[in-house]
């Protein structure tokens, strides 16, 4: 089937197990045919019930299915529709598994990591006719709908926070002549609360196993160059992932500002108790999380013609930033004990302390701090006296 054959807006069914990778396929799709109906599962029995219930235009769907493996589907799909397109990924690249899918037709055999200029233009090329683009305007609101009632209903939905780096470019930074230079994209990337989040989730996933990973360089390590290159690029196509409005960008410029001392500070603390400086660091990144992606969804009650105002932001900023950054922890997977170390950035609960998240706690002390405020009242703190951390120490710290 050609794009020309398509009705106007296709049905695509994306059958992936790993939840990282079903949603980089949906943000490639989307990007290519942002109208398009979108049904996305994670096994191969729930992708084999919707293929019997309904009608698809194009399928991709991973051979590694759970259940009903995708191999099987593209055999059940050509015994009834020989020309339907269906792209079939694997991470088999060996040629004894291409001769075996190939008697069955596939439209494409794509092996992971992916190439994501190649399954762009696949999908443009079966999605779009020549010279074809489709815009799809913004939603506006429901009719009456209040801010706060916005909010309670995207807080479990929401796709995390806006991106501080320009993925493109630290990408381009990061390619050395044999390939990606991992060091050198953690170096690029690692201020970045969003990227950091989605890498360290996606190495924990269900497509990966062993220890959990805690930190930015640990999971760049466990998913590789292929498909973290493939995540970060996926996260640029998602929606209002760069902020428009003036006010909200000077929100989230303090909340990164913010992230950043707390890391900095949790690093120079832990390395000078020679503690776990790299885990510290990740969890003053990521512990503004939420208050960032309550900002991203701001934009979208602004541009879908919702009124904002800096009192709005505020207010809002307290009422939800602390559940959002919760809910998203929680639905993301992010490892227990990085959890409870970002938490420890706001208060210490309970009578016996880590002494990583002592050290986080004081970072994040520190970093709120005004530029009038002095480290005295810190080092009589009982975080730092548990630290056994003097005045001298916590001004070589905020110094370094």
């Amino acid at each position: 089937m050609t794009a020309v054959d398509l009705p106007a807006v296709p049905r695509v069914l994306i059958a992936e197990a790993d939840p990282w990778s079903r949603d980089l396929l949906k943000q490639v799709l989307l990007n290519v045919r942002c109208d398009a109906r979108l049904d996305v599962c994670g096994d191969g029995q729930e992708a084999a019930t919707l293929l019997r219930d309904k009608t698809y235009d194009l399928i991709l769907a991973d051979w590694e299915l759970p259940g009903i493996d995708g191999l099987s589907l593209l055999r059940s799909v050509r015994q009834k529709r020989r020309s339907l397109p269906f792209i079939l990924l694997s991470n088999r690249n060996d040629s004894a598994s291409v001769r075996e899918a190939l008697p069955l037709a596939p439209t494409a055999y794509l092996t992971k990591p992916l190439n994501m200029q190649g399954l762009t233009q696949r999908l443009q090329d079966l999605l779009l006719n020549e010279g074809e683009s489709v815009y799809c305007e913004i939603p506006p609101l429901a009719p009456g709908m209040a801010l706060p009632m916005f909010l309670e209903r995207r807080r479990d939905v929401c796709d995390g926070a806006p991106l501080r780096v320009d993925v493109k470019a630290a990408v381009q930074h990061s390619l050395a002549p044999d390939g990606l230079d991992l060091g050198q994209l953690e170096e690029q990337v690692k201020t970045d609360p969003q990227i950091t989040a989605v890498l360290i989730a996606a190495a924990n996933s269900a497509g990966h196993h062993g220890t959990p990973v805690q930190t930015l360089a640990a999971a760049l390590q466990k998913l590789a160059a292929g498909q973290s290159m493939n995540l970060i690029l996926g996260l640029a196509l998602k929606h209002n992932v760069v902020l428009g409005d003036p006010a909200l960008v000077a929100y989230a410029e303090r909340h990164w500002q913010l992230s950043q001392d707390t890391a900095d500070y949790g690093r120079r603390l832990a390395r000078m108790l020679e503690l776990d400086h790299e885990r510290c660091y990740c969890a003053g990144i990521l512990h503004r999380l939420g208050d960032l992606a309550l900002l991203r969804c701001l934009e979208d009650w602004r541009l879908g013609g919702g009124a904002l105002d800096d009192e709005a932001i505020g207010e809002s900023l307290d009422t939800f930033g602390a559940a959002y950054g919760s809910a998203l922890r929680t639905r993301w997977r992010l490892p227990l004990e990085l959890r409870q170390l970002i938490a420890a950035t706001y208060s210490l609960e309970g009578g016996v302390y880590s002494r990583d998240a002592l050290v986080v706690n004081l970072a994040a002390q520190m970093a709120r701090l005004t530029e009038h405020e002095g480290l005295e009242a810190l080092a009589k703190g009982k975080t730092a006296r548990l630290l056994k951390v003097g005045l001298s120490e916590l001004m070589r710290v905020r110094k370094a």
